[in-house]
C-alpha cells in the first residue's frame, strides 16, 4: 500500500456517473487535481475543451498522484457544444449568479438530478469552468441548471479541483447510499457482571493494601465512585482482561514479584547468607565490592529489610538523616548508612552462621577504626516491634549527637 488510502489490490470503482467537462482550463497541475478528486469518488469519464497548456501534460500526470486511468482516457473538444452533444442532462456549476432563469441546486440535489438520467442509459455532464473567471454567461446558457455551494459570499472562489471534489463526493455518496469503506473491528464481547465485579473485588483488595481508602467513612462512596468509573465505559471481555493485568503487573512490580525485585524474602535472605559466608562476594585484587551488587541487594530486600526501611522512612524522626541502604563503605556494602552521622546499621539474622558473625565482626572493626558507631540490631525485634527499634535507634543517634557538643 504506496499511499495514506491507495490500495492497487483492490477494484477499482466501475459504475456509471456523470461526465466531469472542465472548459478551457489553464493549467495542467489543477486537470491532475481534479483527475485525483474524480478518480476519489469513482468518476472515469473526463473531458477538456480547448485546454490552455499541450496535451497530454506531465504536470496532469504528477499531480493526479495515480489516477493515470482518469486522464489516459480523457477526450479533447474545440467547442463546448460539441462536449456535451451526446448529453440529455448538463449542469453548470458556478460561484456567481448570471441572471438566467434556471433552476438553482446545491451538489446533493445535482447529485440526485443526475441519477435519474444516469439509471436511464443517458450522459449528464457537470461542466466546471476556466480557473480564473469560471464559465462565461453563454456557456452556463447550455445548461439545463446551475450547481452553486453554501459558500462565504466574500470568498466564493474554489480551486477547480476542490469543486470538482464537492460534487464527486455528493454523487459518489448518492450511488453507494453513503457506505463507509471500512468500520470499527469487531469488539470482545460485552463484560459480564461476574466478571465486572471479580475485577472490582481485585482492584479494592490491592488498593486496601496501600491504603488508598481513606479517610476510613469514606470507604463506601470511594468504592462506589470507582465502580461507577468502570461501569460507564461498558468494557468488553477483553478490556477487563488487559485492566486486570496491567493492576497485577503494577502490583508485582517492573521487575517480578512484589516491589520491584526478581526475588522474594526468602531468596534474598539466603542470597545475603551465601554472600555473608563469601566476604561479601568480593573479587581477589579488587579495593570494592563487585560492580552492581549493591544495586541487587537494594532490588532484592528480605522481608525484615523492606519492613524496616518502610517504618524508618515514614518516621519524620529520621527525616534529612541522610539514611542510605544497601551501599557500599569502603570495600563493604552495609544494610544502612548514614554518612553524615557517620551511623552504619546492621541487620542480624536470627539463624546467622558462624562465618557470617565473623564476616560481620570484621566489617565492624573496620569502620569503627575509620569513624563510623555500628548499631547491630536482631531481624526478630524488627518482626516483634519496628516502632520500638525505630525509638532506640533514633534515641542512639540524638545521644551521640548530644555528646559530641
Amino acid at each position: 500500500m504506496p499511499g495514506a488510502g491507495t490500495d492497487k489490490t483492490k477494484t477499482w470503482v466501475e459504475q456509471p456517473g456523470p461526465i466531469v467537462v472542465l472548459v478551457a482550463p489553464q493549467l495542467g497541475e489543477n486537470v491532475g487535481a481534479a483527475a485525483r478528486a474524480m478518480a476519489n469518488f469513482g468518476l472515469g469519464r473526463l473531458r477538456l475543451v480547448k485546454p490552455q497548456f499541450r496535451w497530454p501534460s506531465p504536470q496532469a500526470h504528477k499531480m493526479a498522484s495515480g489516477a493515470d486511468r482518469v486522464l489516459d482516457g480523457a477526450t479533447l473538444f474545440d467547442t463546448l457544444e460539441a462536449a456535451i452533444a451526446d448529453c440529455t442532462l448538463v449542469l453548470a456549476t458556478t460561484a456567481r449568479a448570471h441572471d438566467q432563469a434556471k433552476p438553482v441546486v446545491d451538489a446533493g440535489q445535482a447529485a440526485q438530478a443526475a441519477a435519474t438520467h444516469v439509471a436511464n442509459g443517458e450522459n449528464v455532464a457537470i461542466l466546471f469552468g476556466r480557473e480564473r473567471a469560471g464559465l462565461e454567461n453563454d456557456e452556463v446558457a447550455l445548461a439545463d441548471r446551475i450547481v452553486t455551494l453554501p459558500v462565504n459570499p466574500a470568498f466564493a472562489s474554489l480551486n477547480l479541483a476542490q469543486a470538482v471534489v464537492i460534487v464527486a463526493y455528493e454523487w459518489f455518496k448518492l450511488a453507494t447510499g453513503g457506505a463507509l469503506p471500512f468500520a470499527a473491528p469487531e469488539r470482545s464481547p460485552p463484560a459480564s457482571k461476574q466478571q465486572l465485579v471479580a475485577f472490582f473485588e481485585f482492584l479494592e483488595r490491592e488498593l486496601e493494601k496501600v491504603e488508598f481508602f481513606r479517610p476510613p467513612d469514606k470507604r463506601d462512596t470511594m468504592q462506589i465512585n470507582l465502580r461507577n468509573i468502570f461501569t460507564r465505559m461498558q468494557p468488553t471481555q477483553q478490556d477487563v482482561r488487559t485492566l486486570h493485568g496491567v493492576i497485577a503487573t503494577l502490583v508485582e512490580g517492573r521487575k517480578g514479584p512484589a516491589r520491584g525485585g526478581i526475588l522474594d524474602g526468602a531468596e534474598a535472605e539466603m542470597l545475603r547468607t551465601l554472600l555473608a559466608e563469601h566476604n561479601q562476594g568480593r573479587v581477589p585484587g579488587e579495593r570494592g565490592p563487585v560492580r552492581g551488587l549493591s544495586r541487587l541487594l537494594r532490588r532484592n530486600p528480605t522481608d525484615a529489610e523492606r519492613a524496616f526501611w518502610d517504618a524508618l522512612t515514614r518516621d519524620r524522626r529520621f527525616a534529612g538523616r541522610g539514611f542510605k541502604r544497601q551501599v557500599p563503605v569502603g570495600p563493604h556494602i552495609v544494610d544502612l548508612v548514614s554518612f553524615p552521622l557517620r551511623l552504619v546499621v546492621e541487620l542480624i539474622p536470627p539463624d546467622e552462621t558462624e562465618t557470617a558473625a565473623q564476616s560481620r565482626a570484621a566489617r565492624k572493626a573496620w569502620l569503627a577504626e575509620r569513624g563510623y558507631r555500628v548499631i547491630e540490631i536482631a531481624v526478630s525485634a524488627i518482626e516483634s516491634d519496628a516502632g520500638a527499634v525505630l525509638t532506640g535507634l533514633a534515641a542512639s543517634f540524638a545521644e551521640d549527637t548530644a555528646s559530641k557538643r
